[in-house]
């Protein structure tokens, strides 16, 4: 049987309850919901990359990046990419951002996707999103 290895990379905080930022299990890495929250710093409180969707966008795929590239994948190893929206208005800025950015990224194949409104995010953050990945 394989282990499961719970991921937190050194730019992330410890999660505040009992989860992990993601976990592998042989070759299936599932990178739970990031927001954008810039690099941790020890002893301040996570803070947003900014205030605007572009902001936090950016910050949160590089978030997810990290995960993955802790647990030995990349992007083209994404099979499912959920997006949480707090604002129905923002889904058109937010698929621009999402394309340039894996253009950028020169991702071979686009993995399966999701966006959905959700408001339950903490005030002042506008995206989440979270990965299944499966390694090669």
């Amino acid at each position: 049987m394989t282990d499961k290895i719970a991921l937190t990379p050194r730019t992330h905080t410890t999660p505040p309850a009992k989860f992990s930022h993601g976990v592998r299990k042989g070759n299936i890495l599932q990178v739970a919901g990031q927001v954008g929250f810039l690099p941790a710093v020890e002893g301040q409180a996570p803070t947003p990359a900014g205030p605007t969707l572009r902001e936090q966008t950016l910050q949160t795929l590089a978030n997810v990046r990290a995960i993955l590239e802790e647990g030995g994948a990349t992007w083209d190893d994404a099979m499912m990419i959920r997006v949480y929206l707090t604002d129905v208005d923002h889904f058109a800025e937010m698929n621009e951002i999402y394309n340039a950015y894996f253009e950028e990224q020169g991702l071979k194949e686009a993995p399966a996707a999701r966006t959905t409104v959700y408001v339950g995010l903490p005030k002042g953050l506008l995206i989440e999103i979270d990965v299944l990945a499966v390694l090669s």
